[in-house]
């Protein structure tokens, strides 16, 4: 089997290559990704010469570029996504065109080059909103709080339509927040683990009581490759953990685990419309694919932390201190 993987330079797009080439040595890969923010070169130089994996530089939006890799694969499956809600809040524009857009091309290159292949379409649990208490389940209506969340509900929708009116083959897959390895710096966790072993502050939006539901990545990778194999054509899958914290609750983790005083933490100015809590039911795909998490929080939490460590050269520090800034939604509202 080929599959093409659009967006492999990614955080969680790079994890999945590296996780297939390992599970699956009868699989191919194919990584189409556009260099864009949130891609980063490094994340894959160990298999730049694997027998089973190409890369090739494009957009998603070039359907030139898609024709010609559609004919050799046997299935898409679409981590290529502008995802960082910080940005997308003073400049929605690159999250329309990414992830609405991007989703099209995809979808409607298939349509007319190859229908009979499986699109699997990796979405996010921000489609449903801030839940207080709830769960949602994978009929549950959408409620996307901003324009991120919106475009994933978007392409979500398009997704759904192929499937109805051109009786494509396709699948939906939606995680809760992904942690572990080769994950961008401007993001919680990776940033905690920077400034703390630099004796920087550790900046919490607001009184720090959002939570979330962590999943290490490794886990949602094998849920995708159970989705992409065996889902039912048509069908969307929830992916979630179980492991309910508080954004203050894991900085102070994070911090115990590298022998840091809480004292860094320190509140800035809340983003505007941040969700409070996300929250998905993982019950179909558990009974229905037989998926089920590997590992508790803490050990993939020190998993995690260790390879930031041990990784330090993994990113350009100069671009890491531009991602780090304490309010970044702030910054990027000032340069738009």
């Amino acid at each position: 089997m080929k599959i093409l993987v659009t967006g492999g330079l990614g955080f969680i797009g790079s994890n999945f290559i590296l996780y297939v080439l390992k599970n699956y040595p009868n699989i191919e890969i194919i990584n189409l990704d556009a260099g864009l923010t949130g891609s980063n070169i490094n994340n894959l130089k160990e298999i730049e010469k694997s027998k089973n994996y190409d890369f090739v530089s494009g957009n998603i939006n070039d359907k030139s570029c898609i024709e010609k890799i559609i004919v050799d694969v046997d299935g898409v499956i679409n981590f290529a996504a502008e995802s960082h809600v910080d940005r997308s809040i003073f400049d929605s524009k690159p999250f329309l065109e990414s992830n609405i857009m991007g989703v099209y091309s995809l979808l409607d290159t298939i349509r007319m080059k190859k229908p009979e292949i499986k699109f699997l379409q990796i979405s996010t649990d921000e489609v449903f909103g801030s839940l207080p208490t709830s769960f949602a389940k994978e009929e549950d209506v959408f409620r996307p709080s901003n324009p991120y969340s919106a475009s994933k509900a978007s392409a979500e929708l398009i997704v759904y339509s192929y499937f109805k009116t051109y009786n494509l083959n396709v699948l939906i897959t939606r995680c809760t927040n992904n942690f572990g390895p080769r994950q961008s710096p401007e993001k919680i966790i990776p940033k905690t683990i920077f400034r703390a072993q630099k004796e920087m502050k550790i900046p919490i939006y607001g009184l720090g009581n959002n939570v979330r539901d962590w999943l290490y990545v490794e886990d949602h990778c094998d849920a995708v490759m159970r989705v992409f194999l065996n889902g039912k054509n048509g069908e969307s899958y929830n992916i979630s953990d179980s492991n309910e914290l508080t954004n203050m609750e894991l900085v102070e983790k994070i911090l115990e685990h590298l022998n840091k005083s809480k004292d860094l933490i320190y509140h800035v100015e809340d983003r505007p419309g941040h969700d409070m809590r996300y929250g998905v039911d993982s019950s179909k795909i558990r009974k229905e694919l037989g998926w089920k998490p590997k590992f508790s929080i803490d050990e993939n939490l020190e998993k995690t932390i260790s390879w930031y460590l041990e990784n330090d050269k993994w990113w350009n520090e100069e671009d890491a201190q531009e991602l780090l800034d304490p309010t970044p939604w702030k910054k990027y509202r000032s340069k738009n």
